[in-house]
């Protein structure tokens, strides 16, 4: 039950083949709401490029139907790390993924973009909140991972090392991020399903913790009025606090798996992977990024 369990674990793992090993590790025993609250944080911080914001506007899926959509999402972005790239759930996830995704055609450039979000933006979150910060072997091993994940999907031009990625997210959102009426829809809906998963009285304190840990160019590109020093210092006082706590804890030995947690409220039944998400309906749209190859 050593804290170091999980760390001493991945050390003596190879990143380079044992990535999709040591990533599990992470999302499912040692960081699953760290990385869960870093990857929606990743996938909030698209909608403020334009081209992607106004897009998932244009397609309801995020203000029409937002607690599926994020289910569905979170739902499929698991099973590759959970089962392999190659089992029948990981090939069946991917498959979905890319079928959604040739139903808009994106550039290349902005796909990019959001993968390069799923790699710096946890990691940054553990830098910042996390009880401890990710060691260059699991740092690797997350770049890898997204590297095969995205060479799945048909992605161009992946960077190979996580300081191309952090180059790539930092230069784009300074050339891209501007406000859309669109994009800005898209992060209020979001933004408010995020509140819901806390009781009623806590949803404004929740709004507002949340907007206490965005940086200024994000809450700009949304135009997001500042929540003030005093909820900024109260918000991420609050994550260092958890951090220290944490430390005095014992590793998780028990996984917890996406359709586990509270939030995830779409198929109290259960779900079939290749039933998830959006599919071609006339006038109805889904993922807004095309790729060219298949799971």
């Amino acid at each position: 039950m050593a804290k170091t369990l999980w760390r001493d674990r991945n050390e003596s793992l190879d990143p380079e083949t044992d990535y999709v090993e040591i990533y599990q590790n992470l999302a499912l025993y040692e960081f699953t709401w760290d990385l869960t609250q870093a990857l929606s944080f990743a996938l909030f911080r698209t909608y403020a490029v334009p081209s992607i914001g106004r897009l998932l506007d244009e397609t309801g899926a995020f203000t029409r139907a937002v607690q599926k959509r994020y289910d569905d999402t979170a739902l499929l972005l698991e099973a590759p790390f959970v089962h392999g790239f190659d089992s029948e759930s990981g090939k069946a996830a991917l498959r979905r993924i890319n079928q959604m995704h040739r139903m808009y055609d994106i550039s290349n450039d902005d796909f990019l973009y959001v993968l390069s979000t799923f790699v710096v933006v946890p990691k940054r979150w553990l830098d910042d909140y996390g009880w401890r910060a990710l060691t260059d072997t699991e740092l690797r091993a997350c770049v890898n991972y997204y590297r095969a994940l995205g060479g799945h999907m048909g992605i161009k031009d992946i960077p190979e090392t996580y300081d191309a990625f952090m180059h790539l997210m930092d230069d784009y959102e300074r050339a891209h991020f501007d406000f859309d009426a669109g994009g800005r829809r898209v992060a209020d809906s979001t933004l408010q399903l995020m509140t819901t998963f806390y009781p009623r009285p806590l949803r404004k304190p929740v709004e507002l913790f949340s907007r206490g840990l965005m940086d200024q160019p994000l809450l700009d590109a949304f135009a997001y009025t500042d929540p003030g020093p005093v909820v900024r210092r109260l918000s991420v006082g609050a994550m260092k606090v958890r951090a220290r706590l944490l430390r005095l804890t014992p590793s998780n030995r028990v996984p917890t798996y996406t359709a586990d947690l509270p939030r995830i409220k779409s198929y109290p039944d259960g779900f079939a992977l290749d039933e998830l998400g959006t599919f071609p309906v006339p006038g109805v749209g889904g993922c807004p990024v095309r790729h060219d190859a298949s799971a």
